[in-house]
């Protein structure tokens, strides 16, 4: 069905950096590169690709669905064929009638402005008749309960939301074989229980799936093999039986996350939960050590309101998870703290005193899940020290030794992969010396030892007397360092 035969791959200089890429000295390995890479999936097989960053999984993916060379240049070596034919000489849309991928940021894969549109759209690149198509979708949408989505713009999604419309445009092409690029980055604990759904039922269909993932939990009972790859190469197959003895020691010796579906935190001893939280509200004594948010609200242009919070109390110095479903309205809860959402309404109390919206914004740095809108500069090394109050080099380059990015310094920060970028905003929200700091899916696409990192940086904030408020859908970042965990649907009137 697809075989890789002795495939050897480097990409051309700058191009195609594998996203969640740790870096390192040799770059011909760290981005995504392939050596001497032999693969075989047969039909109907469930392959789970797994491993640190960069270390290939993504580049794998890419060369299957013909995206190399066809898109992204570079050197290959060895064969690549996919149902029989060469993919790598085969035009992109004749692969596309036989292979479909659901990229991590579907943003990237989407061609149209509205949800219907946007399934409708590779049925009609293969030239299927109206009704054909209507049926597909008709079909698709019901299967996966997508009705509250349908006709709306896509630019209004959540991003999980808008992994279920990719999903979706997927499912609507019925290919037989499906290529997933860390699907679960962003998605809460239920859709991701619906995207394993989802594959289950692909899987009972007879579909190839092929997925890439560092969160490898939800796959481990679907998977009938596992393949871990680390700096180009394939290091370990796991066959199904092997799988089911794997310990998590091992895993973890490997550089995997935990297989462990339900990972729950085990918060720090003496700290809040969310029914102490609620009890504390109205306590003045404790004011001073809680940001108190009061009559937090937040209202679309189209007139949906998003956030409706009369009062919630975060502890200060202390690292707090919020949490909650997609579309919950926990990153705008996040851009309205740090002053970016100008139709916000409310009042944040921080130390006795009351801030608006201007003055959180010289209060808080927040990390956007999207870091491509918050780098400017023309190298890593800048794009820190415009962070600091005052220019401190030495110290900037302190700050990007910790976080595995020194050797970027000169870099343009647009040249990174999705890993480091990351990291390169986190790097600014050190330097900026900010009393409150706020995270949005920090870990997002990070492999297990860059989770700890992440983890072992918001405890040395805290160490330091910061504020961290971090969203997240990883479990496992949540036992490594939070505090405590609020659910956002316990506070959000709406």
């Amino acid at each position: 069905m697809i075989e890789l035969k002795d495939v050897t791959f480097e990409y051309s200089t700058g191009d195609g950096i594998e996203k969640g890429s740790a870096g390192g000295a040799d770059e011909k390995i760290s981005n995504g590169s392939l050596r001497g890479v032999n693969l075989s999936v047969t039909e109907g097989e469930f392959l789970l690709l797994t491993g640190g960053s960069g270390c290939g999984k993504t580049t794998i993916l890419r060369l299957i669905n013909g995206l190399i060379p066809n898109f992204f240049e570079g050197r290959l070596e060895g064969s690549v064929t996919v149902d029989g034919f060469d993919v790598s000489h085969a035009e992109l849309y004749d692969t596309a009638k036989t292979v479909s991928t659901v990229f991590q940021n579907p943003r990237s894969q989407f061609f149209n402005v509205d949800t219907t549109s946007e399934l409708a759209f590779a049925c009609e690149n293969q030239g299927m008749e109206e009704n054909e198509i209507l049926r597909r979708i008709d079909n698709t949408v019901n299967e996966l309960g997508l009705q509250p989505l349908m006709n709306r713009s896509l630019f209004d999604l959540s991003g999980g939301q808008k992994q279920k419309i990719a999903c979706a445009s997927v499912a609507v092409t019925g290919n037989k074989i499906i290529l997933l690029d860390e699907p679960s980055a962003n998605l809460d604990l239920k859709t991701i229980d619906e995207l394993s759904c989802l594959l289950k039922r692909w899987k009972s269909e007879g579909k190839t799936i092929i997925v890439a993932e560092h969160r490898i939990s939800y796959l481990w009972n679907l998977a009938d093999r596992t393949v871990v790859l680390k700096d180009g190469q394939i290091v370990r197959e796991l066959s199904r039986e092997q799988m089911d003895k794997i310990s998590e020691e091992e895993l973890h010796a490997l550089g995997l996350r935990s297989a462990n579906k339900y990972c729950h935190p085990e918060l720090v001893s003496g700290s809040h939960t969310q029914e102490m939280l609620k009890q504390v509200q109205h306590d003045e004594s404790d004011i001073s050590n809680f940001l108190t948010l009061q009559n937090f609200r937040y209202k679309y242009r189209n007139g949906y309101q998003a956030l409706n919070i009369p009062q919630m109390q975060i502890p200060v110095e202390k690292i707090t998870a919020i949490t909650g479903n997609n579309g919950d309205g926990k990153t705008t809860l996040l851009n309205c703290l740090c002053g970016l959402g100008r139709r916000s309404k409310g009042t944040l109390l921080y130390n006795g005193k009351a801030y608006n919206r201007r003055q959180r914004q010289k209060l808080i740095y927040l990390v956007m899940q999207d870091v491509n809108h918050q780098l400017f500069t023309e190298s890593v090394l800048d794009e820190v020290l415009i962070s600091q109050t005052e220019e401190n080099e030495e110290e900037a380059r302190r700050i990007l030794a910790c976080l595995d990015l020194e050797q970027f310094a000169d870099r343009h920060p647009q040249s990174l992969s999705g890993g480091q970028k990351q990291r390169v905003a986190v790097a600014s929200a050190i330097a900026s010396g900010r009393d409150i700091m706020l995270f949005d899916e920090p870990t997002s696409g990070l492999d297990y030892t860059h989770m700890l990192q992440i983890g072992e940086i918001l405890r040395n904030l805290k160490a330091h007397g910061k504020t961290v408020i971090v969203v997240t859908h990883d479990r496992e970042l949540i036992k490594e360092c939070c505090d405590q965990e609020i659910s956002l649907h316990d506070f959000n009137q709406i």
